[in-house]
């Protein structure tokens, strides 16, 4: 099921069928009079008219149509995910989209694809670092920024993790960073600035033969404070923290083969609203 798809719930009784009860023909204001009915006879015409009420009176409740003052466009409001039917976002191949719109739904779309490129393999490569940060981050922050990013993924930071100082990893094995945005919420907006909380679920790690860092999965959230700056949406600060994360399944774990190819063959998403 893709995003945003909608359902709808149709009311009523559907399938509830109607039983025709016909009633002894009679003309109670002509004719010759008739006897006293047994009273069984009387009983038995009483049943059959209560449950005639009966049946009508389920039929009015459940088929009518009709909305009341109180009903009246009080249908099933749209879910927080549900598409705003504009196009959203402009992105080359392989490349971080851009030009998100100037609203709620702007501001999740860019959270989301920007938590995706800041939890990335890329962002450990030094040369692509630089060009991540200078799309997602506002001018005035850049700098700082990368700063403290080329100090967090030092050498050794990349050695640690199997990673030589150009953030590849060794031959023969396959580093995995790969992240998936669950769902986004608007904690704060305005026209100019936004604070977007995205909670995600992702996997990391090298797959290889030799690997000392097995590839596993991870749930986080991170929040986004986010400023309307060249025509679109700039990241100017964010924070990650752990969780909400469900109980772990029972899937067996892959193969470092099989993981490597699952990175190399499935592509990732473009998230929009």
């Amino acid at each position: 099921m893709s995003l945003g798809d909608e359902h709808e719930a149709s009311g009523g009784y559907g399938g509830t069928g109607h039983t025709r009860t016909r009633l002894p023909d009679s003309d109670p204001y002509g004719g010759a009079r008739r006897g006293r009915s047994s009273s069984r006879s009387l009983v038995t015409v009483v049943g059959v008219v209560v449950l005639l009420i009966a049946a009508i009176a389920f039929a009015n409740r459940g088929g009518d149509d009709s909305e009341s003052p109180d009903t009246a466009g009080s249908g099933p409001e749209a879910a927080p995910t549900a598409a705003s039917g504009e196009r959203p976002v402009q992105a080359a191949a392989g490349r971080i989209p851009s030009g998100f719109a100037q609203s709620e739904q702007g501001a999740q779309s860019a959270a989301a694809n920007y938590s995706v490129a800041l939890v990335s393999a890329d962002i450990l490569k030094p040369a692509r670092r630089t060009e991540i940060v200078r799309q997602l981050f506002v001018a005035d922050k850049q700098a700082e920024l990368e700063a403290k990013f080329n100090q967090s993924y030092s050498k050794e930071f990349l050695g640690s993790i199997g990673l030589d100082a150009n953030g590849n990893a060794r031959a023969g094995n396959t580093y995995v960073s790969r992240t998936t945005p669950m769902g986004t919420k608007v904690t704060s907006y305005s026209d100019t600035a936004a604070t977007v909380e995205v909670w995600c679920t992702g996997v990391y790690g090298t797959a290889g033969e030799k690997s000392t860092n097995p590839v596993t999965s991870d749930w986080f959230t991170l929040t986004l404070q986010l400023r309307w700056a060249d025509g679109d949406w700039k990241v100017e600060s964010f924070a990650q923290k752990d969780g909400p994360a469900p109980v772990p399944g029972d899937n067996q774990a892959s193969g470092a083969d099989e993981m490597s190819k699952a990175v190399e063959e499935y592509g990732g998403f473009t998230y929009a609203r």
